[in-house]
C-alpha cells in the first residue's frame, strides 16, 4: 500500500447514452480523495481495459443502464485476464436484475451496485478492497 490516492476508472460500456449516475459517482469518489478517470460514453470493453492499464488504475467501475451487462461485464474481465491485469478490482452498477448478479460475480465482477445504493456505500467498498499498486 502506498500513500498515493486510489485510482478509479469510471466507464460506460456499450451503447448506453445515460451517464448522470456515473458522473455523480465520479464526483463523489473524487471528493472522497480518489483520483478518478471518466471514459465518457459508448466505450468498448477493449477501450476500457486499455485505458485502465495505461492509467494504472486500482479499480474499474462499470456503469450500465442498457441491459447489455451480461455480455459487456464478463468481456471486460476476460480482457483483463488476457492482459495479466487481474489485480484491478472491477465493480459494476446500474439497472441490473438481481437474477443476473450471481453470474456477473462468477465472471469476476467483485460487486454490483443497484439503484438506490448510496455513494458512501460505494466509497467504503472501494476503500476496503482496492489494492493500490
Amino acid at each position: 500500500m502506498t500513500d498515493r490516492p486510489i485510482r478509479v476508472l469510471i466507464a460506460k460500456p456499450g451503447l448506453d447514452g445515460h451517464d448522470r449516475g456515473a458522473k455523480v459517482l465520479a464526483r463523489a469518489l473524487r471528493d472522497a480523495g480518489m483520483e478518478v478517470i471518466y471514459t465518457g460514453l459508448r466505450q468498448t470493453p477493449e477501450q476500457i481495459v486499455e485505458t485502465g492499464i495505461q492509467e494504472d488504475v486500482d479499480v474499474i467501475g462499470l456503469s450500465i443502464l442498457s441491459g447489455a451487462h451480461n455480455h459487456l461485464f464478463p468481456r471486460v474481465m476476460e480482457l483483463l485476464r488476457e492482459k495479466g491485469a487481474e489485480d484491478i478490482l472491477v465493480i459494476g452498477g446500474g439497472i441490473i436484475p438481481e437474477d443476473d448478479i450471481p453470474a456477473l460475480k462468477e465472471a469476476g465482477i467483485a460487486e454490483i451496485f443497484t439503484p438506490g445504493t448510496t455513494t458512501q456505500a460505494v466509497i467504503e467498498y472501494i476503500k476496503e478492497r482496492a489494492q493500490q499498486s
